[in-house]
Protein backbone atom coordinates (compact mmCIF):
# COMPACT_ATOMS: atom_id res chain seq x y z
CA UNK A 1 0.00 0.00 0.00
CA UNK A 2 1.01 3.33 -1.06
CA UNK A 3 1.29 6.45 1.34
CA UNK A 4 -0.60 8.82 1.06
CA UNK A 5 -0.07 12.44 0.58
CA UNK A 6 0.62 15.19 3.64
CA UNK A 7 -0.40 17.84 1.29
CA UNK A 8 -4.83 17.54 1.94
CA UNK A 9 -3.98 17.20 5.81
CA UNK A 10 -1.98 20.48 5.51
CA UNK A 11 -4.07 22.12 4.00
CA UNK A 12 -7.04 21.07 6.05
CA UNK A 13 -4.84 21.79 9.24
CA UNK A 14 -4.04 26.07 7.97
CA UNK A 15 -7.56 26.60 6.69
CA UNK A 16 -8.41 25.73 9.94
CA UNK A 17 -5.70 27.93 11.59
CA UNK A 18 -7.00 30.76 9.43
CA UNK A 19 -10.63 30.22 10.50
CA UNK A 20 -9.29 29.93 14.28
CA UNK A 21 -7.35 33.26 14.02
CA UNK A 22 -9.87 35.33 12.31
CA UNK A 23 -7.81 35.15 8.85
CA UNK A 24 -9.23 34.46 5.59
CA UNK A 25 -7.90 31.02 3.81
CA UNK A 26 -6.75 31.45 -0.05
CA UNK A 27 -5.45 28.69 -2.34
CA UNK A 28 -3.58 29.26 -5.69
CA UNK A 29 -4.60 26.64 -8.14
CA UNK A 30 -2.86 25.90 -11.36
CA UNK A 31 -5.94 24.88 -13.65
CA UNK A 32 -5.75 21.64 -14.95
CA UNK A 33 -7.87 19.63 -17.30
CA UNK A 34 -9.69 17.95 -13.84
CA UNK A 35 -10.01 21.81 -12.61
CA UNK A 36 -13.85 23.45 -12.91
CA UNK A 37 -13.64 27.37 -12.36
CA UNK A 38 -15.03 30.04 -13.95
CA UNK A 39 -11.90 30.73 -17.34
CA UNK A 40 -12.69 35.07 -16.64
CA UNK A 41 -10.86 34.82 -13.87
CA UNK A 42 -7.99 32.63 -14.63
CA UNK A 43 -4.70 34.49 -15.16
CA UNK A 44 -1.59 33.03 -16.60
CA UNK A 45 -2.78 29.07 -15.77
CA UNK A 46 -3.67 29.88 -12.15
CA UNK A 47 -6.73 30.89 -9.97
CA UNK A 48 -6.39 32.07 -6.24
CA UNK A 49 -9.90 31.71 -4.55
CA UNK A 50 -10.99 32.71 -1.06
CA UNK A 51 -12.26 29.39 0.48
CA UNK A 52 -13.19 31.19 4.02
CA UNK A 53 -16.49 30.28 5.65
CA UNK A 54 -18.06 33.48 4.39
CA UNK A 55 -17.23 32.48 1.22
CA UNK A 56 -17.63 29.34 0.58
CA UNK A 57 -21.37 27.18 0.34
CA UNK A 58 -20.48 23.43 1.37
CA UNK A 59 -16.74 23.46 1.26
CA UNK A 60 -15.36 19.97 1.03
CA UNK A 61 -11.68 19.67 1.83
CA UNK A 62 -11.02 16.43 0.49
CA UNK A 63 -7.82 13.94 0.13
CA UNK A 64 -8.23 14.08 -3.62
CA UNK A 65 -10.49 16.77 -4.28
CA UNK A 66 -11.57 20.61 -2.83
CA UNK A 67 -15.31 21.14 -3.74
CA UNK A 68 -17.52 24.57 -2.72
CA UNK A 69 -20.44 26.30 -4.17
CA UNK A 70 -18.99 30.16 -4.14
CA UNK A 71 -20.33 33.56 -5.92
CA UNK A 72 -18.28 35.15 -8.81
CA UNK A 73 -19.79 38.15 -9.90
CA UNK A 74 -23.14 37.90 -8.17
CA UNK A 75 -23.35 34.48 -10.36
CA UNK A 76 -23.33 30.72 -7.74
CA UNK A 77 -20.66 28.52 -9.40
CA UNK A 78 -19.56 24.95 -8.12
CA UNK A 79 -16.06 24.71 -7.89
CA UNK A 80 -13.75 21.41 -8.21
CA UNK A 81 -10.61 22.08 -7.93
CA UNK A 82 -8.06 18.83 -7.51
CA UNK A 83 -5.60 19.02 -4.26
CA UNK A 84 -2.98 18.11 -6.65
CA UNK A 85 -3.37 21.05 -8.44
CA UNK A 86 -2.74 23.49 -5.26
CA UNK A 87 0.03 25.43 -5.13
CA UNK A 88 -0.29 27.29 -1.65
CA UNK A 89 -2.92 28.21 1.13
CA UNK A 90 -2.21 30.97 2.72
CA UNK A 91 -3.71 33.65 5.21
CA UNK A 92 -4.62 37.13 3.02
CA UNK A 93 -4.03 39.15 6.24
CA UNK A 94 -0.89 38.28 6.40
CA UNK A 95 0.49 36.24 3.62
CA UNK A 96 1.29 33.37 6.26
CA UNK A 97 0.86 30.23 4.54
CA UNK A 98 2.72 27.03 2.52
CA UNK A 99 3.50 26.78 -0.81
CA UNK A 100 3.50 23.04 -2.36
CA UNK A 101 4.43 21.40 -5.61
CA UNK A 102 2.18 20.65 -8.10
CA UNK A 103 1.56 17.23 -9.50
CA UNK A 104 -0.43 15.88 -12.69
CA UNK A 105 -4.22 15.69 -10.96
CA UNK A 106 -6.45 12.33 -11.37
CA UNK A 107 -10.12 12.77 -12.94
CA UNK A 108 -12.92 13.55 -10.83
CA UNK A 109 -14.35 9.75 -8.75
CA UNK A 110 -17.17 8.32 -10.36
CA UNK A 111 -16.74 10.30 -13.61
CA UNK A 112 -16.34 8.62 -16.84
CA UNK A 113 -14.37 11.16 -18.58
CA UNK A 114 -11.31 14.15 -17.22
CA UNK A 115 -14.26 15.98 -16.12
CA UNK A 116 -15.84 16.49 -12.51
CA UNK A 117 -19.32 15.40 -12.51
CA UNK A 118 -22.23 16.79 -15.29
CA UNK A 119 -23.57 19.07 -12.66
CA UNK A 120 -21.30 21.12 -11.77
CA UNK A 121 -22.02 24.60 -13.19
CA UNK A 122 -18.73 25.64 -13.89
CA UNK A 123 -16.90 25.02 -17.51
CA UNK A 124 -14.08 22.58 -17.70
CA UNK A 125 -10.97 24.41 -18.23
CA UNK A 126 -7.74 23.69 -19.46
CA UNK A 127 -4.56 25.49 -18.07
CA UNK A 128 -2.02 27.31 -20.52
CA UNK A 129 0.81 26.81 -19.23
CA UNK A 130 2.42 30.30 -19.04
CA UNK A 131 4.21 32.23 -16.92
CA UNK A 132 2.96 31.75 -13.30
CA UNK A 133 3.01 34.75 -12.10
CA UNK A 134 -0.22 36.42 -11.05
CA UNK A 135 -3.53 35.16 -9.63
CA UNK A 136 -7.36 36.21 -9.47
CA UNK A 137 -9.16 36.22 -6.68
CA UNK A 138 -12.57 35.54 -6.25
CA UNK A 139 -12.99 38.55 -2.90
CA UNK A 140 -12.59 42.12 -3.10
CA UNK A 141 -9.06 43.49 -3.86
CA UNK A 142 -7.02 44.24 -1.18
CA UNK A 143 -5.31 48.19 -1.69
CA UNK A 144 -2.40 47.16 0.47
CA UNK A 145 -1.99 43.63 -0.69
CA UNK A 146 0.87 41.18 1.58
CA UNK A 147 3.00 38.94 -0.60
CA UNK A 148 1.91 35.23 0.68
CA UNK A 149 5.09 33.94 2.84
CA UNK A 150 5.52 30.41 1.86
CA UNK A 151 7.62 27.21 2.42
CA UNK A 152 7.89 24.51 0.06
CA UNK A 153 6.65 20.89 1.71
CA UNK A 154 7.83 17.79 -0.73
Amino acid sequence: MQESSTKPYLIRALHEWCTDNGYTPHIVVTVDANTVVPPAHIHDGQITLNIGTLATNRLTLGNDYIEFQTRFGGVTEQIYVPVAAVSAIYARETGAGMGFDVADSQPYPGSDAEAPPAEASGPKVVADNGARTSAATSGPPDDDPKPPRLTIVK
